[in-house]
């Protein structure tokens, strides 16, 4: 990303607005805004340019704590909202802060269209597989058999796999990242903001009130070697505190096998972020913990256009073909009545 020649230069401290923080102590939500803080002033990008978008819910605070511009906006709305932000200024650097029952449940069609379209936005989903804000109900995510508030002999909702549904509508830049592994995080969140085109993040969060520990396969340093595959581009899928597994193709499913045993890296399923045809993240995307390791870090980035490019390019070839555009004439054209 080429920053302006003319940028200031600005510290995370200068991302951090006047407002409390306001969520329940040691919620995974401090971490994702310190690392977003932490990775602006690196995106080259001048800070009233800049624009977070949230629907509702405790992710939703965050526009109030980022000292840029900003709307906390209605319920699943975000990514419609910030469509039209980024269409009217697409000069601007628009991020859109949901959650797994904002974006995912109400929210879950404009997400869609959103990422189907391309619109260039920056979409971080906060997945606690929880309603936090509403005190502890099950959300799209929740596994099923999950007791609830609401669900208490256990969810009989199959749950819906982000990443999954990100991919099925051929999004250009999907990638998971961990709350607690805030290195990971911020490679991730530079890695999207570089994007052009729909970026779509799902961040593993922790809710300690209403759901604490649902990412510790992920988050405990004495197991999470054995449970989590971080995605290298180009490189075998290695996994394992010993780096002594890796996910070999049997046909077209994945399996995990032990290297060293007949089996060498060579064999291995190498990774391809960058391939068009979105069948391997695909895959990638269906291998979950506790049968498989699960993937961290970018599933696909691919190149295609955005459609507030095509967009524009439509505006300038009509206004080259039939010349600006008059308000008036249009109001006052074809068939007109006066109602006295």
């Amino acid at each position: 990303m080429n920053a302006p020649a003319d940028l200031p230069t600005l510290q995370p401290k200068d991302f951090k607005s006047d407002q409390e923080v306001r969520w329940c102590p040691g919620c995974g939500d401090y971490s994702i805004l310190a690392q977003v803080q932490k990775i602006m002033p690196e995106i080259g990008v001048r800070r009233e340019n800049i624009v977070f978008v949230s629907g509702i819910g405790c992710s939703s605070r965050f526009p109030y704590y980022m000292n840029t511009y900003g709307f906390h906006s209605i319920h699943g709305r975000a990514p419609a909202i910030a469509t039209g932000v980024k269409i009217g200024n697409p000069e601007l650097d628009v991020w859109v802060v949901t959650g797994d029952g904002d974006g995912l449940s109400i929210g879950g069609n404009h997400l869609i269209h959103t990422i189907r379209r391309n619109v260039g936005l920056k979409i971080l989903l906060f997945d606690n597989r929880i309603y936090g804000l509403t005190k502890g109900q099950y959300s799209p995510t929740s596994e099923l058999g999950k007791k609830t508030k609401s669900t208490p002999f256990g969810s009989i909702d199959h749950p819906i796999h982000p990443i999954s549904v990100a991919i099925g509508a051929e999004v250009t830049f999907v990638a998971r990242t961990v709350d607690v592994d805030v290195k990971h995080m911020q490679g991730v969140l530079k890695r999207a903001a570089e994007h052009k085109g729909t970026a779509f993040v799902q961040i593993y969060q922790d809710c300690n009130v209403y759901n604490h520990k649902a990412f510790e396969f992920a988050t405990d340093r004495s197991v999470k070697d054995e449970h989590v595959l971080y995605l290298e581009h180009g490189k075998p899928m290695i996994f394992g505190k010993n780096r002594d597994k890796g996910i070999r193709l049997n046909g077209t499913t994945p399996e995990v096998v032990e290297l060293g045993k007949g089996v060498s890296p060579d064999d291995l399923l190498h990774h391809d972020e960058k391939c068009a045809e979105p069948t391997l993240a695909y895959l990638l995307s269906r291998m979950r913990h506790p049968d498989f390791p699960e993937p961290m870090g970018v599933f696909r980035c691919v190149e295609s256009p955005s459609y507030e490019d095509l967009l524009m390019g439509q505006i300038r070839a009509a206004t080259a073909k039939l010349g600006p555009g008059d308000m008036d004439a249009l109001f006052n054209d074809g068939d007109t009545w006066n109602v006295d």
